[in-house]
């Protein structure tokens, strides 16, 4: 499909529709040949017309769909959107393409006008193809790229740049994947409950296996720690001194002594405060469902950088 001359269309900006997931997008060529989808297709009227006609230069068009097509696509209410479309070289669409089929973290940059574009990939972004048109513009979009990489969550993001264009950058990272270390029903219940948002989950019972899975954590891994004996002291060592969302369960005396433990084995203070525990936010929980609920709802608001306060009582655009 690249070799036919590729144009991809974006949501450069929206309003309504209620919560969408991020990094959608559709690729089109002149021919007519698709591939994605925006918005359920509800977009289809404004976006597929763009998709082949920006494979040979970058446009935007603005679209609108009422309630009674938005509902019928299973969108939660109306709304609007600007949408860009642009080229994407072969070399890009290439990278993207191999990068996502992989299950790796990818990205692509444009200047929201849609006059350069670039592909990152690779577990620290770190592969580049593209570019927008100057050092300058590629730092500051490689940099933004990485740093939202840290919240292990797929965005769709405007960047502000004082020296220059404004940026378009989606980002595509794994599906968060969940260890279980330790047994019973809180674990049960955390494995269905990751299982209901698409997350992959396993359990764990050795110390040495969990070090080792722990030591090859990506950011979107998450550790849930169950079992309260201090031999897997060395598994949340591993993970504070390394990647992903590290919690562990536990009473308020049992947090207080694992930590004096940690201290004592060498970690710092900026180490400590990486752990989540005990882990979950405070919902009044009193059952296994409900605990595995607060847990979920805690590394979703730590890879979004939330407080995981209520949304009364937040400003901003709701749902990211």
């Amino acid at each position: 499909m690249a070799g036919d001359g590729l144009g991809v269309v974006r949501v450069l900006d929206r309003h309504g529709f209620g919560t969408v997931e991020s990094g959608q997008l559709l690729a089109g060529t002149a021919s007519g040949a698709l591939a994605g989808v925006l918005y359920r297709g509800a977009l289809d009227d404004a976006a597929v017309p763009l998709a082949a006609a920006s494979a040979a230069t970058a446009q935007t068009r603005k679209a609108h769909v009422a309630e009674p097509a938005a509902l019928a696509a299973g969108l939660a209410c109306s709304g609007g959107a600007t949408l860009l479309g642009h080229p994407l070289p072969a070399a890009l669409a290439d990278a993207l393409g191999r990068s996502l089929e992989r299950g790796a973290p990818s990205a692509l940059v444009s200047t929201a006008d849609g006059a350069g574009a670039l592909v990152l990939t690779g577990p620290e972004l770190a592969d580049v193809v593209g570019t927008l048109g100057s050092a300058g513009l590629d730092e500051v979009a490689t940099g933004a790229a990485r740093q939202l990489l840290r919240r292990g969550a797929t965005v769709t993001e405007r960047v502000p740049n004082e020296a220059g264009p404004e940026l378009l950058l989606d980002l595509w990272v794994p599906v968060p994947s969940v260890l279980i270390v330790g047994s019973g029903a809180i674990g049960a219940a955390l494995e269905a409950q990751a299982a209901l948002l698409g997350w992959s989950s396993r359990y764990e019972s050795e110390l040495d296996a969990t070090v080792a899975a722990v030591a090859a954590f990506s950011d979107a891994d998450v550790l849930v720690l169950l079992d309260h004996a201090p031999s897997f002291d060395a598994a949340l060592i591993e993970g504070l001194r390394g990647r992903g969302f590290i919690g562990a369960l536990g009473s308020r005396h049992t947090q207080s002594a694992r930590r004096e433990r940690l201290l004592a084995a060498g970690l710092t203070a900026d180490e400590m405060a990486r752990l989540y525990g005990p882990v979950g936010l405070d919902l009044g929980a009193r059952t296994p469902a409900e605990t595995a609920v607060s847990i979920v709802a805690q590394v979703i608001a730590a890879r979004a950088g939330r407080a995981g306060t209520a949304l009364a009582a937040a400003e901003g655009r709701i749902g990211g």
